[in-house]
């Protein structure tokens, strides 16, 4: 069996994605900050289901507790799977700003910085040398990359970070044959900023309008696809950045 790390998969895409590589047969660890019943909520889905998962909390602006969190996550592979290793780290916790470039406060930027790329740099650091040769890593961007709305520059700058770091990971990871890959979706309806995408339907109407397919993204729309872009099937994808939008601002 193999195992899978996803951060942030409680709820919206993460919770998504865990269902769905649970209905695989993958194993699955999924952290969570705060909201420790909405975590619990989605092992128990997974597994009344007959999957096998287990819930973990992280803080993934706390780099000072990734030893502990190494640590405590060892011993989950070892009780819960005998496994000294693990095959699979999507990095996928994260929270938006919408604010302009003049008003972004300093502290603004570093909790951004934080959470989208120091904390993802560093854990992966950690966690690297306990994944399998021929393991997979997903980092999660945005098409805020592609596209720009003012508001949005400050978290896009994040995550056009990560897509420059997610090419040299998967240079420097090639030698043991683990694939690196981003995914960047679309405004996507889930609780995300507040679940402004959600809960707005004059911002639905309008993505809609800019979209080909004529709706916003749904979290079924992009869990499935965090699951395949990790499996065996599609291992001669590599450093690459998948958008998945529906065709937005085409």
């Amino acid at each position: 069996m193999k195992i899978a790390l996803i951060t942030g998969g409680s709820r919206g895409l993460g919770r998504s994605a865990a269902l769905s590589l649970a209905q695989q047969g993958v194993g699955v660890i999924l952290t969570y900050q705060h909201n420790a019943d909405a975590a619990h909520s989605a092992v128990h889905e997974i597994t009344q289901a007959g999957g096998q998962a287990v819930a973990m909390a992280l803080d993934t602006t706390r780099t000072q507790d990734f030893e502990a969190f190494e640590k405590a996550f060892q011993a989950q592979l070892q009780h819960q799977w005998q496994r000294t290793d693990f095959d699979i780290l999507i990095n996928n916790a994260g929270f938006g700003l919408h604010k302009a470039l003049a008003d972004t406060s300093e502290a603004e930027f570093d909790a951004l910085m934080q959470v989208h790329l120091k904390g993802p740099f560093f854990l992966t650091q950690r966690l690297v040398p306990l994944m399998a040769d021929g393991g997979r890593i997903l980092n999660i961007s945005s098409g805020l990359t592609r596209f720009s709305f003012p508001g949005s520059g400050a978290y896009a700058a994040m995550k056009g970070a990560v897509e420059v770091w997610t090419r040299y990971l998967a240079v420097e990871l090639g030698a043991r044959k683990i694939r690196v890959n981003t995914l960047a979706p679309g405004a996507i309806a889930t609780d995300f900023r507040d679940g402004a995408v959600r809960d707005t339907p004059q911002i639905r109407e309008q993505i809609g309008a800019h979209t080909a397919l004529g709706r916003v993204g749904e979290a079924e729309d992009i869990g499935p696809l965090m699951a395949a872009l990790v499996n065996d099937d599609h291992g001669w994808i590599n450093g690459q950045r998948i958008e998945a939008s529906g065709g937005m601002l085409l």
